[in-house]
């Protein structure tokens, strides 16, 4: 594949790369889908379009050239621009990036007052979850994209607009949108592996009478082949010795989930008052279900974990209301919530639900219309025909992805969120532990 990308590259045979002047600016170093397709028809053994495109999309994919407008990794056979990535950030370097480089490479971004670089809503989910993953070393990562910054701001502004483009390709490769394929989650240096001749380990076979015989076997080998397959026992034997403890990326995930949950858990964390499950002291679970207004940090913080976590809390709910009030979008709240509720009701109350939901929200003249795209509201219109529980699953569906891609993350970075956050922090640190451990002695004197 990288020798196909290099022969691309060539200057006199290769896709022709130019410099696109638009009304304001100028677009460096690029090239049309459609280049790329009539390229390859004409210099590699492929007559089909069809068969050209899917080749491109591959090394698309794998970040050798990518779209400089957006994040999926995809080729168009029409006049969209892309741009080849730099070898230094080519697969072949088996680049393994921690979550702290992308941390710095996010946070840099926000620090860059471009257009081109404000992050996607996908991109300040992941950062926000960083951050609460890093919070100890969050300063050090910030001082290190700052540094970065000012790298940047020297160089020229043609060549700052190429080298942006491809480290953010980089990381479309690594950290890719939610839903496009991921091609790293092989590992590189694996497949590496798998290319090259096997050194120490020789084929298990020996002279037969008949068989066939492995061109890697030497005569002296075929002369003694009792001798040949002891070496290859102790060999064998060596390598179950030695242990090679490998973490993926499922380990890792897992990892992250425990070091983000483990301040919330009984088991690991001591919590304030004591373990219920350890004490019978049912206090803890009490002031879990208070909601009142003066909650701890350390609750506020869970709801930037999920949506999940934001709707589960009844104080997180209620101030999740009132934010998709203020942007005039509490609709889709409360549809999705009928829909929860419709699964639970008795058999003979759901049809006159469904109806209900359906005149409230879905209807022509619905008294609160949602929007939804027109396959979820296809199905529903099917599903009206025979109602049941499952009749809005659908839209629902699309509902929440809406809601959890759009306004959960713009309600995180939104002052609503941040103020209330603040704000219990600060009661938490004036009152202490008092906030969180009542004494019940002191209210006994109060009364008597």
């Amino acid at each position: 594949m990288e020798m196909i990308i290099e022969r691309m590259q060539d200057e006199q045979t290769g896709v022709p790369v130019k410099t696109v002047k638009s009304f304001m600016s100028k677009i460096p170093s690029v090239f049309t889908g459609s280049d790329i397709v009539l390229w390859m028809m004409k210099n590699l053994d492929v007559e089909d379009q069809i068969e050209a495109l899917h080749l491109s999309h591959l090394m698309s994919a794998h970040g050798y050239f990518f779209p400089i407008d957006d994040h999926v990794l995809t080729v168009k056979n029409d006049g969209t621009f892309y741009r080849f990535q730099t070898p230094y950030f080519w697969p072949s370097n088996c680049w393994e990036p921690e979550n702290t480089d992308y941390a710095v490479y996010l946070c840099k971004r926000t620090m860059q007052n471009k257009t081109r670089l404000e992050l996607a809503d996908y991109e300040a989910e992941n950062l926000a979850r960083l951050q609460k993953m890093f919070s100890r070393k969050w300063e050090f990562i910030f001082m290190q994209a700052e540094a970065q910054s000012k790298v940047d701001k020297k160089r020229d502004k043609l060549e700052r607009k190429v080298l942006d483009s491809q480290e953010r390709a980089f990381w479309d490769v690594h950290r890719p949108v939610p839903g496009c394929v991921n091609t790293t989650e092989i590992d590189i240096k694996k497949a590496c592996r798998m290319n090259k001749p096997i050194k120490s380990a020789k084929h298990m076979q020996c002279a037969v009478p008949g068989g066939r015989i492995s061109p890697s076997v030497s005569e002296v080998d075929l002369q003694n082949p009792v001798e040949n397959i002891k070496k290859e026992i102790e060999a064998i034997k060596q390598k179950l010795d030695r242990r090679n403890v490998k973490i993926s990326k499922v380990s890792d995930f897992y990892i992250n989930y425990f070091e983000q949950y483990q301040e919330y858990d009984s088991f690991i964390t001591t919590p304030e008052p004591s373990n219920p499950w350890l004490t019978d002291n049912a206090e803890f679970w009490e002031q879990e279900k208070q909601a009142n207004k003066e909650i701890s940090a350390r609750r506020v913080r869970r709801w930037a974990f999920s949506l999940q976590e934001l709707l589960k809390d009844p104080v997180g709910r209620e101030q999740f209301i009132k934010f998709l009030d203020k942007e005039f979008s509490g609709e889709n709240l409360k549809f999705w919530e009928s829909v929860q509720e419709l699964k639970s009701l008795p058999g003979k109350d759901v049809a006159v639900k469904v109806n209900d939901i359906w005149q409230e929200y879905l209807a022509p003249d619905a008294n609160v219309p949602i929007n939804i795209d027109c396959k979820s509201s296809e199905v529903t219109k099917k599903n009206m025909e025979n109602p049941d529980r499952w009749t809005f699953d659908s839209a629902a569906a699309h509902v929440y992805h809406l809601m959890k891609s759009d306004s959960y993350s713009r309600y995180l970075r939104s002052d609503f969120y941040k103020d209330f956050m603040s704000g219990s922090k600060k009661k938490t640190s004036v009152k202490g532990i008092r906030s969180v451990i009542s004494f019940p002695g002191r209210k006994e004197q109060g009364t008597t």
